[in-house]
């Protein structure tokens, strides 16, 4: 004669099945839900809870548990219920208060605030405003820069620009041209200290100077590939010099589209006369104030990075060669800088900064 209370039999469909089944195989299943989905597959054999227990090496009140669980509520019963935690010690009062102080007021003594600074304002933990501010991306201790162009052709510009660089033209060459210019030499006045474990690279912060150089480059949009060539001074004559190496080093059979940008020295007679007798060449200039918009800047900036900001050259000969070597390494396995936004989109999105940037009162 049976005694205790009676087991409620399990029935279980081709769906619950199913997923019992996922959970209770996969390698990345949490092993604790894997664990739950064989204990409700066995009881739905018609299984008792003793013989369940033995079978997967847990108490009888185990399997009696999970069992309750998926008769109750399915598959959900098997999931971990939210656990209520620690009581919020700062309200939402508190959270708005920061974040207005920190958006609309300044410090007294100081142009924004810091940690310690509102932590004092608002009565609150220094770690409680850190917290605050990375939740709502808050972080009033940078500051960007910003020039909107003035150009009355700006739009006209940009769309002639990002159309080249979006469906380039057939038989033709899309150079993105500039000159960056004052290159110092420098060299530190002490020995370079090496980076070691625990310590970082150290350089004295002082340095002498050992003279200039201008690099003329033109960026192959298409490829990435870099014509480019230093000249001790930066006139119109060096750039006339750097548009006869760009006409020997592009096939005759290519027209030549170069994007360029405002500087005097792309808009002399001599340069005039020069582009006016090889018609396969066509310029485009950027518009005043807009160098991002010239893909050879992103180029200028990667040189910078990993080669002249660090680099120690002790005379102008020097800093050439390093980056006529840099050239030369970026022609071997050359990577395009692909750009991705539409006129139109670029259009849109400056007119939304210029609408919040009128609505600031500024």
């Amino acid at each position: 004669m049976r005694t205790g209370r009676p087991i409620p039999p399990i029935a279980v469909t081709d769906e619950q099945r199913s997923t019992l089944e996922n959970w209770a195989r996969r390698p990345k299943t949490a092993q604790a839900l894997a664990l739950r989905a064989r204990i409700v597959l066995a009881c739905a054999e018609g299984k008792s809870n003793g013989v369940v227990a033995r079978q997967v090496r847990v108490r009888q009140q185990t399997v009696g548990k999970w069992r309750s669980r998926f008769l109750n509520k399915g598959l959900e019963g098997l999931l971990d219920e939210p656990r209520p935690g620690t009581p919020r010690r700062v309200s939402d009062a508190q959270v708005e208060k920061v974040l207005t102080m920190t958006l609309e007021s300044l410090p007294r003594d100081a142009t924004h605030w810091s940690t310690r600074s509102l932590a004092e304002r608002s009565g609150l933990s220094r770690s409680t405003i850190s917290r605050i501010w990375r939740a709502f991306g808050l972080q009033p201790h940078r500051s960007e820069t910003f020039k909107l162009s003035k150009d009355p052709l700006f739009i006209e510009k940009v769309r002639d620009i990002v159309g080249l660089y979006l469906h380039p033209p057939d038989r033709a060459l899309v150079l993105c041209v500039d000159e960056k210019s004052q290159i110092q030499a420098l060299d530190r006045t002490q020995p370079l200290l090496p980076m070691r474990p625990g310590q970082a690279e150290r350089r004295s912060h002082d340095y002498k100077r050992h003279g200039t150089t201008s690099l003329f480059a033109a960026l192959d949009v298409k490829t990435g590939a870099v014509i480019g060539e230093c000249h001790r001074r930066h006139r119109s004559a060096e750039f006339r010099k750097f548009l006869d190496t760009i006409d020997q080093s592009v096939p005759a059979t290519l027209e030549i589209h170069l994007i360029l940008d405002n500087y005097g020295t792309h808009k002399t007679a001599t340069i005039r006369s020069w582009l006016a007798k090889r018609p396969r060449f066509h310029v485009h200039f950027t518009p005043t104030s807009a160098s991002w918009i010239n893909l050879v800047e992103r180029w200028f900036a990667t040189l910078t990075e990993k080669q002249i900001r660090r680099g120690a050259h002790r005379s102008v000969r020097q800093l050439e060669a390093a980056i006529k070597a840099y050239l030369e390494i970026t022609n071997q396995s050359p990577r395009p800088f692909i750009w991705t936004k539409t006129a139109d989109e670029i259009l849109a999105s400056l007119a939304r900064f210029c609408a919040r940037t009128s609505v600031s009162g500024h």
